[in-house]
């Protein structure tokens, strides 16, 4: 079969073809009498096989290697291609990530575009300062795409750059609450903890929601930040969580502070106060548990708070009574 025919039926072009003979991959096995090359079926096969492997990844001294060295193994080579492959779909991936991002910030020019490729790549610099002064710029000119900010402060292990970060989220608008909410199913717990402190940093009816939401999350650091976030929110549905909290000794002090604004509302005071008397008198409530749950109680008006108070002042735990005679005395 002649080149023209090969490159016709193969696909590979006859300029390829010579190229091949020429690094010795591919040879044809004869020569018409006008001097043409003339390939024979093995030959075809072998231009295939070739093909094969380029379709790989493989180089064509790779190939040649593969095909003509007896001792050639695979395992190590492909396990090369592997690595390779998944470098190049990274940087691609992260390529296009950047590209949607330059896209959703709706740049009006290419210096907008270069002051956005600037701030994304502030944002990942290994120094904090860079990283906390893109924050704090973001939004000054060009807007930082949402999902740079949110993927920022998710991987932020700096507390300044990570309070500026949640500063400019909350003023990045309304898809932010909704990214974040995401990531409150992330696998690592510190991306998780991340997330639900940024969304209660943030503003609006859509990040309350997702706040409540998360009161249901199996991390009790997520209900944890969540409680009293939606506490000061004046949401009632951060009750229970606030409550357990407190008796588990788990950031107790706010979770009282929570509890404290919810019960300013002389709708709330009587249930809040409700729900402390119920755990004071769960027999499986410890000392630590029931001094806290009184504590509490100071920052409950009302009449119910009162009595519970005047109750405990007779308690056999002398801590807990004579915390309730103090707190009483106060009220006074």
């Amino acid at each position: 079969m002649l080149i023209g025919e090969v490159a016709r039926r193969s696909g590979v072009s006859a300029r390829m073809l010579r190229h091949y003979e020429s690094l010795g991959l591919v040879s044809p096995s004869g020569r018409t009498g006008s001097g043409y090359r003339e390939y024979s079926g093995r030959d075809i096969r072998r231009i295939f096989h070739i093909e094969s492997l380029r379709s790989l990844g493989l180089s064509l001294r790779e190939i040649g290697r593969a095909l003509d060295d007896p001792g050639f193994t695979p395992a190590q080579l492909v396990g090369d291609l592997v690595r390779r492959t998944r470098e190049r779909v990274a940087a691609e991936t992260e390529l296009l990530a950047r590209l949607s991002r330059i896209d959703a910030a709706g740049p009006a020019d290419w210096e907008d575009v270069l002051q956005i490729v600037a701030l994304l790549q502030a944002l990942g610099s290994k120094s904090p300062d860079a990283r906390q002064r893109a924050a704090l710029s973001s939004g000054e000119e060009v807007p930082v795409p949402v999902e740079a900010l949110v993927e920022a402060v998710l991987t932020e292990t700096d507390t300044n750059v990570a309070g500026a970060l949640r500063w400019a989220l909350a003023r990045s608008g309304e898809r932010g609450p909704a990214l974040l909410a995401r990531a409150l199913g992330a696998p690592e717990a510190a991306v998780r903890e991340r997330a639900v402190r940024c969304l209660a940093a943030m503003p609006g009816d859509d990040a309350t929601e997702h706040l409540r939401r998360a009161l249901d999350a199996p991390d009790a650091v997520v209900r944890g930040c969540a409680a009293p976030a939606l506490g000061t929110r004046g949401v009632t549905d951060a009750v229970p969580e606030l409550v357990d909290m407190i008796v588990d000794g788990r950031n107790d002090t706010d979770a009282a502070d929570a509890l404290a604004v919810l019960a300013a509302d002389p709708a709330s005071a009587d249930a809040v106060a409700g729900r402390l008397v119920a755990r004071l008198a769960e027999g499986a409530t410890g000392p630590g548990a029931r001094g806290r749950l009184t504590q509490a109680l100071a920052g409950v008006p009302g009449a119910r708070a009162r009595r519970a108070l005047e109750e405990l002042s007779r308690d056999e735990d002398r801590a807990v009574a004579l915390t309730a005679v103090y707190l009483l005395r106060l009220r006074e």
